[in-house]
């Protein structure tokens, strides 16, 4: 079964200097490039999903299109430059988007969900009506929100739906043994 790593909502806001920094991005950053170093050498396909708020819902607190804080985090698209990118305005990344299409046309099975911010646009896809034909798993490593507190709260809510691993375990488990 073909896996894709789902890089969710990594864009310029969430970090420092951003309009709407998260905790622990630096640590998150770090083991989302390492996550995608793993996955290109397993041949796990790797798919950016970016959220562009809708301008015809007015003015976005943050992540408005053409703004530089919308942007891809630049050290991920160093380390993922030639992925295709989804584009989103839900936190639900199969929502009104390409995903589907773009998993269907990769012969996708296997779905490892990262990014920000766990309790919202990863959750929220994880558990996706639409991601209900795959294998999902979040990868909890690779994950963040507001505050560790959030964080861990989501990730045991969703416990109950479907499996937390770390990035190491979920892209490396089906090559070891």
């Amino acid at each position: 079964m073909k896996k894709a790593l789902l890089l969710i909502d990594l864009q310029n806001d969430y970090f420092a200097g951003g309009l709407f920094p998260l905790w622990n991005t630096e640590k998150t950053l770090e083991n989302i490039i390492a996550a995608i170093k793993q996955a290109k050498s397993a041949g796990v396909e790797i798919i950016h999903i970016q959220h562009i708020a809708n301008p015809d819902a007015g003015i976005a607190p943050f992540f408005n299109k053409g703004t530089s804080g919308a942007d891809v985090h630049p050290a991920i698209l160093s380390a993922a430059p030639n992925c295709p990118v989804v584009v989103k305005e839900y936190a639900d990344g199969f929502h009104k988007t390409e995903l589907e299409a773009v998993l269907s046309s990769r012969g996708i099975g296997e779905l490892l969900v990262c990014g920000m911010m766990t309790q919202n646009c990863v959750t929220h896809t994880a558990i996706s009506k639409a991601a209900e034909k795959y294998k999902v798993s979040i990868l909890t490593d690779c994950c963040t929100t507001v505050n560790q507190l959030i964080h861990l709260i989501a990730l045991h809510a969703v416990s109950t739906r479907l499996p937390l691993v770390t990035s190491t375990d979920a892209i490396w488990r089906e090559q070891v043994g």
